[in-house]
């Protein structure tokens, strides 16, 4: 296995963040690719592949895996890979452009100190009202009493359909106790990557949000950029044109993910991202055992755990 970088991806203030393992692609097996985020300790791991030039930026293209298998997209990988390239190059303001399975798209991470802020072009979110069964199905998954819902729930796809849940209030959303073997049959049947449940934004676009997602074997995301990314686009029909998420806080890791609406005409266009942090490299020693190096960061100090 190449070797690999553990990136603290989507950051609050430099703490906490999602664990993703980054790393150069390799001829391995889809199986292979699998057992490295959990080897590795992360929920996701991202395989990044150089393909040249493209509108005057380097290129490459992006595959994501959990250990249940492989994703058409991740908001959160594609912030740890776009901060470990602007690491890498040694840039201050680095700019990219992306490919995944789908879609090419621009990417950009600009440096704050030891940390990069990552961001990127999440695609056009479609929108759709949920039916009675889904939520009714998904309600029942999470645990979630009737009178805790406090607004229209959709289903937003900007790859792959997810319910958003809206929940009356921060307080209600962390009382949630999901019966994950339910609520993974609820989006299986009903074709969708999971529900990401959030109190509504408050006047400053601060809401807090939990993403579900057992049916591609992460039970729970410390972070989900992409979902917020469709919730950005939900909000904006009712004036909301920049979305500050909070996640990660009952998994002990919190986190935060930013998303801005830009209008173009009668489109718009959303840029969603956040902090990020190289928290480690591990390299392959001899006998199979990892040798993992916290990030030499201008400056820092340098620890070594065998």
């Amino acid at each position: 296995m190449p070797e690999v970088a553990i990136v603290d991806a989507c950051q609050r203030q430099r703490r906490g963040g999602s664990a993703t393992a980054v790393l150069d692609d390799a001829p391995l097996a889809d199986e292979e690719r699998c057992r490295v985020p959990t080897e590795l300790g992360t929920s996701h791991a991202v395989f990044l592949r150089a393909t040249g030039t493209e509108r005057a930026h380097p290129s490459y293209t992006l595959r994501f895996f959990t250990a249940a298998g492989e994703l058409p997209a991740c908001g959160h990988g594609t912030v740890a890979a776009l901060a470990l390239l602007a690491e890498r190059e040694g840039s201050d303001d680095y700019r990219a452009v992306l490919r995944t399975t789908h879609r090419s798209f621009d990417g950009r991470a600009t440096r704050n100190g030891d940390s990069l802020t990552a961001s990127f072009d999440p695609g056009p979110v479609s929108l759709s009202d949920v039916r009675g069964p889904e939520l009714e199905a998904i309600a029942h998954g999470l645990g979630l009493p009737e009178d805790a819902v406090a607004g229209d729930a959709c289903v937003a796809s900007n790859g792959r359909p997810r319910l958003l849940l809206p929940v009356r209030s921060r307080a209600a959303l962390a009382e949630l106790t999901p019966d994950f073997t339910l609520l993974r049959a609820a989006c299986d049947r009903h074709g969708l990557l999971g529900c990401y449940a959030y109190s509504l934004p408050d006047r400053h676009g601060r809401a807090a949000a939990r993403m579900f997602a057992p049916s591609i074997g992460v039970p729970e995301d410390i972070a989900n950029a992409n979902s917020t990314a469709c919730l950005a686009a939900h909000a904006a029909g009712s004036g909301t044109d920049r979305l500050i998420a909070d996640m990660g806080d009952h998994l002990g890791c919190p986190s935060t993910i930013t998303a801005t609406v830009h209008h173009d005409g009668v489109e718009h266009r959303i840029r969603v991202g956040g902090q990020a942090t190289i928290a480690a490299v591990v390299r392959r020693c001899g006998g199979g055992a990892d040798e993992r190096d916290t990030a030499l960061r201008r400056g820092r100090q340098r620890t070594v755990v065998r």
